[in-house]
């Protein structure tokens, strides 16, 4: 069985990607902040081994990996934070910490996964960015620099690795309802506004992302290197929608 190891999967994407990851068969570990967060979608999947740990520490990663006692067939890159605020209102230590874990951390995970998969020869590694950065937005703040970056980084993980058997590539979600976003949908008029910019009409969903990882990580896939998938409904192409026209 293929084993799926997936940071920052005790919920949201994460867990999605877990659920959907076990149902096509995987084996799943996931590294995570807290085990207590955890605990329900453990007690639902029984089967997903949890390592409970910091992804900015480098130690606590590989302690993780060594406790795996194999090497993971696919590293689903989604731990990351976001903090909306403007860019004069954010301190130098949260637009860091925006940073350290959404790209430094990210691509250090990838690294450490990434040589133990070159030792076997093969292997499939996701890092999940954004539509942030690609479109970006006031208030979006450092996680839109730092999806890019990790879409940039993904690049070079696929020119410099994929000649040693892996396979890297990025999926970038547009706006979903749930998750770290779910706060700025309480309010339905503001569902309803951003819903009529997105051209499929419907905000995207966990599972829409979750899908979209594992057919990159099949072998139906097998031949994208280096890309990265948007996966928003059409939202980052429609600019030129949204400019009145009479």
């Amino acid at each position: 069985m293929a084993l799926a190891f997936i940071t920052g999967g005790s919920k949201g994407l994460g867990a999605e990607t877990a659920r959907h990851a076990v149902a096509k068969g995987w084996d799943v570990a996931i590294l995570d902040l807290s085990r207590e967060a955890a605990q329900p979608l453990l007690d639902e999947l029984p089967g997903v081994r949890f390592f409970e740990g910091d992804v900015t520490r480098e130690e606590t990663v590989v302690a993780a990996l060594d406790a795996l006692g194999e090497t993971p067939d696919l590293l689903v890159n989604n731990a990351g934070i976001l903090k909306f605020a403007l860019l004069q209102d954010t301190s130098f230590e949260d637009f860091a910490r925006i940073v350290n874990v959404n790209l430094t951390a990210a691509v250090n995970v990838a690294r450490l996964v990434a040589a133990r998969m070159i030792s076997r020869g093969s292997g499939c590694i996701i890092n999940i960015t954004s539509s942030a950065g690609i479109a970006t937005s006031p208030g979006v703040n450092a996680y839109a620099g730092a999806k890019r970056g990790l879409a940039a980084m993904t690049e070079m993980m696929a020119q410099e690795w994929g000649p040693l058997g892996l396979r890297i590539n990025s999926v970038a979600p547009g706006m979903n309802r749930g998750g770290m976003s779910a706060q700025v949908y309480v309010d339905p008029a503001i569902e309803k506004r951003r819903t009529a910019g997105v051209p499929s009409r419907r905000l995207g969903t966990e599972a829409d992302i979750a899908n979209a990882v594992l057919w990159l990580a099949s072998d139906e896939a097998a031949y994208i290197n280096g890309h990265e998938l948007v996966v928003d409904g059409g939202l980052t192409k429609a600019t030129m929608s949204m400019i009145p026209r009479d």
